[in-house]
């Protein structure tokens, strides 16, 4: 699993996701903040999975990687054959190295996903894989979202480091 690049088609695929989640929570949903806080909460999840875990030999590197890959074969076909336009690669030039305790709250957090995944009926689990999916799409990317993915670390390794100070 060495390969941790994101093509344009990936991150389009990621931001159509998003956009077409936009399009039902206005829609659909009539624009309730509180419809549109699963789909939120895990597109962070995925960025911060992909910060995280990608290239690591880890159960969340491997779905990382899965997810990542899966975006890159899906946005170059529609972007090349679908459209026809290419799909160079996007990846930032370095990725977010998280400290020891920011990866115990990405293990907390994953809890927390895979728990609304398994006990929480009124939430949508496509919703939920639809944000991380999305959020690991976006992650690696040098644009505004893969910048966006650096305070997402970086908070997440504050709050590892106030979970090391406490419970360490």
């Amino acid at each position: 699993m060495p390969y941790m690049a994101i093509n344009l088609g990936g991150v389009a695929l990621g931001v159509a996701v998003l956009l077409i989640a936009l399009m039902r929570w206005w829609l659909h949903e009539k624009h309730e903040w509180a419809a549109l806080v699963p789909f939120v909460l895990s597109h962070l999840y995925g960025m911060l999975a992909a910060l995280a875990a990608l290239g690591s030999w880890s159960a969340l590197g491997a779905a990382s990687w899965v997810t990542v890959w899966a975006a890159n074969v899906a946005g170059y076909t529609t972007l090349v054959w679908g459209v026809g336009g290419t799909a160079p690669d996007v990846t930032r030039a370095q990725q977010l190295a998280l400290t020891p305790g920011g990866y115990v709250i990405v293990l907390l957090f994953t809890a927390v996903l895979i728990a609304l995944w398994k006990w929480a009926p009124r939430i949508s689990n496509g919703k939920l894989a639809a944000g991380a999916f999305s959020g690991a799409s976006v992650a690696l990317s040098g644009t505004v979202a893969g910048v966006a993915a650096i305070p997402l670390g970086s908070s997440v390794n504050l709050l590892g480091s106030w979970f090391t100070q406490v419970f360490a």
